[in-house]
């Protein structure tokens, strides 16, 4: 699929975010990449073979503001 130099990772490396856009709707929610992934704006992902990630963003705790 990926005829870029060196190779996109696959949609089942571990860095398969790091694959190149092909597709970009920010106003939709999502991007396609050169290897068949789909990722969401809420960092889920939707991979050829139709397995769904869950959104895995950080959870940062010590950035959450109280009302004073």
């Amino acid at each position: 699929m990926c005829q870029h130099q060196p190779p996109c990772p696959t949609a089942d490396s571990a860095d398969r975010e790091s694959a190149r856009l092909v597709a970009h709707h920010p106003e939709q929610g999502w991007s396609l990449l050169c290897n068949g992934v789909v990722l969401f704006e809420d960092t889920g992902e939707l991979l050829p073979d139709g397995q769904i990630i869950a959104p895995h963003r950080p959870l940062d705790t010590s950035r959450v503001m109280t009302a004073a």
